[in-house]
């Protein structure tokens, strides 16, 4: 019996079934790659460029000119902004007092901020509560909780006069607290702890719940008591968020301009005035916007070389060992 059709012995896809291709060449695939970065990536490159580097630049380039804000910058005077800046007394009391809270900061608001950090940590009823309560201040605009410690510290009507005009220790401060220059940046300093502590307490609370409890586990067995357990063990593994932390902190109070406006100005004389706020004053009080450009780029320089500062000896370190690349490599 012969066949009327011969058998096709090639393989048959099935009907409909789609086609495997051959592997993409390298340089088409990290193309689409690429373009698909860039495509995600256009918004906030947009708003980076136009908010971020623009203003820099601007500020750079007026700050080596006399301008008051109006029209082109065309009374070009060089370097004369920055010999003027060198030898300011508020500025300089500036840097100090920038020193000063950037020291107290880190000596006052994140030792507070890990000690609650642990104690909240612990297994204790309403600690949901708790954190919810010390983290609120940081949810407040800086604007509210000015005008609220403004009022808290008024003088003669205020609730701290109220509390300990009374008190033999404290009852000299009564009256004194934005009002003398010798109590102002301290009672600052205590607002700014109220403000910021609860971020740098969640902050903590979060690398703290990052570490394993086998860790500790193993430590208690072999006979480790609780200091020794955080000194040994807890802080080591913390250090990435503590340095963290700390960087944040640094440059929140290089920056440090809306709460400080709110509550007193910058004053009383200069007291409490820090280089955010110095700016402003000569840039939209005084209309001495190429000053207020240099004192700007002082601030930026500051920032950046702190920035380097800490990318070379701290965040280098954090990422020793870490995954910088696709496929662990």
């Amino acid at each position: 019996m012969t066949l009327s059709a011969t058998t096709d012995d090639r393989p048959r896809h099935a009907e409909g079934a789609p086609r495997k291709r051959g592997p993409e060449a390298p340089a088409a695939t990290r193309l689409r790659g690429w373009l698909a970065s860039s495509w995600f990536l256009a918004p906030a490159l947009l708003l980076f460029f136009f908010f971020v580097l623009i203003p820099i630049v601007v500020a750079f380039y007026t700050s080596f000119f006399r301008w008051g804000g109006f029209g082109f910058p065309d009374d070009f005077v060089g370097l004369e902004n920055y010999r003027q800046l060198a030898g300011d007394e508020v500025f300089l009391g500036d840097l100090w007092r920038g020193f000063l809270l950037v020291v107290l900061s880190l000596a006052v608001q994140l030792p507070l901020a890990l000690g609650t950090a642990v104690l909240l940590n612990q297994r204790m009823r309403g600690r949901a509560v708790y954190r919810a309560i010390f983290f609120a201040p940081y949810i407040l605009s800086e604007v509210i909780a000015g005008v609220l410690f403004g009022i808290i510290f008024l003088p003669g009507d205020g609730l701290a006069d109220t509390l300990v005009k009374d008190l033999p220790l404290l009852g000299d401060l009564a009256g004194k607290w934005f009002s003398d220059p010798d109590t102002a940046l301290p009672t600052l300093i205590a607002v700014m702890t109220w403000k910021y502590f609860g971020f740098h307490m969640m902050i903590y609370l979060a690398g703290l719940q990052g570490i394993p409890n086998e860790v500790l586990e193993a430590a208690s067995i072999d006979g480790a008591g609780a200091w020794r357990r955080f000194r040994s063990v807890t802080l080591p593994l913390l250090a990435p968020t503590l340095r963290i932390s700390v960087f944040l902190s640094v440059i929140g109070s290089i920056q440090l301009f809306d709460l400080v406006w709110v509550t007193t100005t910058g004053g009383p004389t200069h007291a409490t005035e820090t280089m955010a706020v110095t700016m402003y004053q000569f840039g939209f009080k005084r209309y001495q916007m190429g000053y207020a450009g240099a004192i700007s780029v002082a601030m930026f320089l500051i920032s950046m070389v702190f920035s380097l500062l800490y990318q070379r000896y701290a965040l280098r370190r954090d990422l020793q060992g870490s995954v910088t690349s696709a496929g662990g490599r």
